[in-house]
């Protein structure tokens, strides 16, 4: 029996409806797949920037960077040759004087080479070529004596007293044990290299020991000079601090260092929080810090009312992390404010050429559009509303040096100051007691020093050893006063 004509119609509606609530439960698992690839692709984007990081969007050191980016390609420019490039002044070394001059030789023809002719005296200035030349011994031996002498009266034997040069120094006088401190802090210089170059070159044999006894020699005599910058440092009124890794024995600790105005002063520690900063500076410094946003110091502002300037260097890599994250509002509100930034930069690289008027009034603009940036409308995104408190609970600390003379918009004056301790960190990979530390810490702060002030680490080491040996005062780092 056929079916009716309603019931073909209820049996065609109920088909469809099955076939309707099929297509509904397929684009349903179809959200949901959708939904969790876009999880999954917005996790994976996150994570790809985070491992993306390099020394040009975070904190981390250039060293760390495995592979360097490319720089941007010169648009209208070919490639240039290796050299010297056209329109360059030309730089040749400065020629020895004649002070400096240990001798002189002469050479002059009787003939012409040509053609075998008479000579007389020329117009012209002589062709001059200065040769420096190591010797094949560089150093002098000298051996003291102490002639023994017999007492009738004490019945013993009694010695004349040696310098006390002599005494103190032992088998390497002032000169040498300055060479091997300077070998050994500046060159990074292991001891078995120190003791092939002093074999090889010197035509001296010498220990392992022997060179640690002379390192010892050199900690103790730059005792006096680090001890005086340490106690300077509560009373400065700028200061740059930085902090980096440092591995003794294989334990963890951390190298701090204090960059003033005509100093630099390197500090040791086992901790990395503000503790350091109240036992070097004191509960009461009355300056100004320039630092990154680490914990340590933002504690230290907090606790004993310290003024802060936090680095704009670090705040850019930041938001040029934050740029790489997925979203576009998160991507668009990282431009906007690095967009205001940069051109608050331009406006300090333009500063020798504005009146100080004009430029406060610029920098105070600048400063206002940045501030904005960073509260108006931020993402969801987590690394850009932790930025945006930020500005609100700290913004006026990253914006002190607009009114702070001599004070830097970044912390570049520390970070350059630390790259030296990074390098000597790779290559001797730390220390193993602590006194190797204090050698560190010491040698650190005379290099630093010098090479702030544009002096001579060598010059400088050879004084302060030879006031050690003399038992005199060790020579002040800081320049005499007026």
């Amino acid at each position: 029996m056929e079916p009716t004509r309603e019931q073909w119609y209820e049996r065609r509606i109920a088909q469809l409806e099955a076939q309707v609530r099929q297509r509904d439960e397929r684009i349903a698992a179809l959200e949901c797949q959708n939904a969790q690839l876009a999880a999954q692709v917005a996790r994976l984007t996150e994570q790809v920037a985070r491992l993306s990081k390099n020394s040009s969007n975070s904190s981390k050191p250039p060293s760390s960077d495995i592979v360097k980016p490319k720089p941007p390609a010169c648009r209208g420019r070919g490639k240039r040759k290796i050299g010297g490039q056209p329109g360059h002044p030309r730089h040749d070394r400065e020629p020895f004087g004649a002070e400096e001059l240990d001798d002189t030789r002469r050479y002059q023809l009787d003939r012409c080479p040509d053609c075998g002719g008479k000579l007389s005296p020329g117009r012209a200035e002589a062709r001059v070529v200065q040769q420096v030349e190591v010797m094949d011994r560089p150093v002098e031996i000298i051996e003291h004596r102490s002639e023994a002498c017999w007492c009738c009266r004490c019945r013993k034997h009694v010695y004349a007293p040696l310098p006390p040069a002599v005494e103190k120094g032992g088998l390497a006088g002032p000169n040498l044990t300055a060479l091997v401190a300077y070998l050994k802090g500046v060159c990074h210089a292991s001891f078995s290299t120190i003791r092939k170059l002093f074999r090889d070159v010197l035509k001296i044999r010498i220990s392992r020991g022997q060179l640690v006894k002379l390192i010892g020699k050199v900690t103790a005599s730059l005792a006096g000079m680090y001890d005086d910058l340490l106690a300077r440092l509560p009373g400065e009124s700028r200061l740059n601090v930085d902090e980096t890794g440092h591995k003794d024995n294989g334990k963890p600790y951390w190298t701090w260092c204090f960059r003033a105005e005509l100093y630099t002063l390197f500090k040791i520690d086992c901790s990395r929080g503000s503790d350091v900063l109240i036992e070097t500076l004191g509960r009461e410094f009355d300056g100004v810090l320039g630092c990154d946003y680490f914990s340590a110091y933002r504690k230290y502002m907090r606790e004993f009312s310290v003024e802060v300037q936090f680095c704009l260097a670090h705040l850019i890599r930041e938001v040029k992390f934050i740029m790489g994250l997925p979203g576009k509002r998160t991507q668009v509100y990282a431009e906007r404010l690095l967009d205001a930034l940069r051109a608050m930069f331009r406006i300090i690289h333009r500063r020798e050429a504005m009146s100080p008027g004009k430029f406060e009034r610029a920098m105070e603009a600048a400063r206002t559009d940045v501030i904005n940036a960073a509260l108006w409308a931020p993402p969801k995104c987590k690394q850009a509303r932790n930025l945006a408190r930020r500005f609100r609970k700290h913004g006026d600390a990253y914006f002190r040096f607009i009114t702070t003379p001599g004070l830097e918009p970044t912390n570049n004056l520390a970070e350059q100051a630390i790259r030296f301790v990074v390098i000597d960190r790779r290559i001797t990979q730390g220390t193993r007691s602590e006194t190797g530390q204090r050698w560190c810490e010491r040698i650190w702060t005379a290099i630093a020093t010098c090479t702030q002030q544009g002096r001579s680490a060598f010059e400088y080491l050879r004084e302060a050893v030879n006031a050690y040996f003399h038992n005199q005062p060790i020579p002040s780092l800081l320049p005499a006063g007026p």
